[in-house]
């Protein structure tokens, strides 16, 4: 391994830690390019379509206050983060931080949150990438058949395919043509979204709207919630909606002064995304209501892709720009997601806790090479898997992500307030930021992990498919966490220098 390259924040010149440089392209990537990627990565035009109708169903008007309840636990894990990134910029983030703070073990079980996630995500944005791409097609040539070619098995996997090798080959090219792709796709999304609001606003006050509906300081009132299960269950949907984030700190090897932008990102992306989406959100209340029926933001039929349905009577002849921003949204994520796996493989190649192989950089373009590619097979085989062998497999699938996304990022959180346990009160700051708000958001996401595995093994949690009584939500999700397990233990088997602390050394911040 490479000589260890520690900092007097990392540990002592008696007591290394263990961190060195992978040979990723240092410098390639500013403040503005990192909070473009973690936009780009939550993807907010995609994102709001499949979620703004479900979580109205739920909660109805109290969308707004929903969304900023889950900003909280958001902002404050975004907290550790940063500071963890101040102290240890390194691109293995969760898998490498939890490694140092609670030692390999858990620390393996951390990167593979982060792993599996992305890569069922990357699965399911190609896989919307593709429904959008078919329904342009439809509407530029006014022709409804070409839209029902993402129905077709063979070719829908196939173009699924392609979406994921165009996205891998971008990734590959390193952070610099990341950038430039995403700054298009972003600017575009984002323009569309305030058109869509803003002609929304426009319709309630000219008296044009579906179901025009007052704007209520009640609406912003958590405690106004029919009950705590709407409410847990509203937060949980949330939640999702801000997960990617993160992105910005797995590149940390590769921003601009590494040690203080990819916080700063990654506070500022979490921000942005909760002012677009209340935006956005009051924008649809006001014109479609909470109804069940028409255009009602509360109608089942809608829920899938509120947007489709309510682009045509908000934008008129324009509508096509919503369909073309969902699926630059979508594709966008796809690529900038790439970059989270790509880079935590890396480093636990890197680190001897995965295949060594997976540690390789490309001499071109100085990304993960290897990582990058493994990452896209991974999420073509897995989604070609679960849509031959059934549709609602994978669906259920993408619903227990919640799980892996509260389980890594709770681990990641306490490992801030443990690592830093010398810290909490050598000042107000330290006591807040490496001690209070990592803890409060820490266990709130381990405690909706717990509520969210137990409300799953209900088979009506999803598609309403079970294994044995199970949910199949529960089996999946519950079952990726131990196939992680079993592939941890196989690499101890493997290679034992990892799992007892000879490469990276558990430590305390002094």
């Amino acid at each position: 391994m490479s000589e260890t390259k520690a900092s007097s924040a990392q540990g002592t010149a008696d007591e290394p830690s263990g961190l060195s440089e992978k040979g990723l392209k240092a410098g390639s990537v500013g403040l503005l390019g990192a909070v473009v990627i973690g936009i780009s990565c939550i993807a907010p035009a995609y994102t709001l379509t499949a979620a703004l109708g479900p979580t109205v169903s739920v909660v109805g008007v109290h969308l707004p206050a929903i969304f900023l309840v889950g900003f909280i636990p958001m902002l404050l894990v975004a907290f550790g983060y940063r500071e963890l990134n101040n102290a240890m910029p390194d691109s293995g983030t969760s898998f490498t931080w939890a490694s140092r703070a609670f030692g390999p073990w858990i620390g393996w079980m951390g990167g593979w949150g982060l792993i599996a996630a992305t890569i069922i995500v990357l699965s399911n944005l190609a896989a919307v990438a593709v429904d959008f791409f078919y329904l342009m097609l439809a509407q530029i040539f006014s022709n409804p058949e070409l839209g029902e070619l993402s129905k077709v098995l063979p070719l829908n996997i196939a173009t699924t395919f392609v979406f994921i090798a165009l996205a891998c080959w971008i990734s590959y090219r390193g952070m610099e043509t990341t950038k430039s792709f995403q700054y298009v796709l972003v600017a575009f999304q984002l323009l569309v979204l305030g058109w869509f609001a803003i002609s929304a606003f426009i319709h309630v006050s000219s008296g044009t709207a579906f179901d025009a509906t007052a704007i209520s300081p009640d609406w912003f009132n958590p405690f106004a919630v029919n009950s705590f299960s709407e409410f847990a269950a509203g937060v949980s949907l949330s939640i999702f909606i801000y997960w990617g984030w993160d992105v910005t700190l797995t590149m940390n090897e590769e921003t601009k002064n590494p040690k203080k932008t990819p916080g700063r990102a990654a506070t500022l992306t979490v921000i942005i995304i909760v002012v677009i989406y209340l935006v956005v959100a009051l924008a649809t209340l006001s014109f479609a209501g909470i109804g069940d029926t028409g255009l009602g933001a509360g109608n089942p039929d809608n829920q899938a892709s509120i947007f489709a349905v309510l682009a045509g009577p908000v934008m008129g002849p324009f509508a096509i720009l919503m369909s073309l921003a969902i699926l630059s949204s979508s594709a966008a994520s796809l690529q900038s997601t790439f970059v989270s796996p790509g880079r935590t493989l890396l480093a636990m190649g890197h680190y001897q806790a995965l295949p060594k192989s997976l540690g390789k950089i490309s001499p071109t373009y100085k990304s993960p090479s290897v990582a990058t590619i493994v990452s896209a097979i991974a999420a073509a085989v897995f989604y070609a898997v679960t849509r031959i062998i059934s549709e609602n497999a994978l669906w259920d699938t993408i619903t227990a992500l919640g799980m892996m996304i509260c389980f890594y990022y709770g681990i990641t959180s306490l490992a801030c307030v443990w690592y830093f346990r010398k810290r909490w009160f050598d000042s107000v700051r330290g006591f807040f930021f490496t001690f209070l708000f990592p803890l409060l958001g820490g266990v709130i996401l381990l405690v909706m992990f717990v509520k969210t595995a137990i409300d799953s093994m209900d088979p009506a949690y999803g598609s309403g498919s079970e294994i044995g009584g199970l949910g199949l939500v529960f089996i999946l999700g519950i079952g990726v966490i131990l196939l992680g397990a079993v592939l941890m233990l196989v690499m101890f088997l493997r290679k034992p220098e990892f799992f007892r602390g000879k490469v990276l050394a558990t430590g305390v911040a002094p």
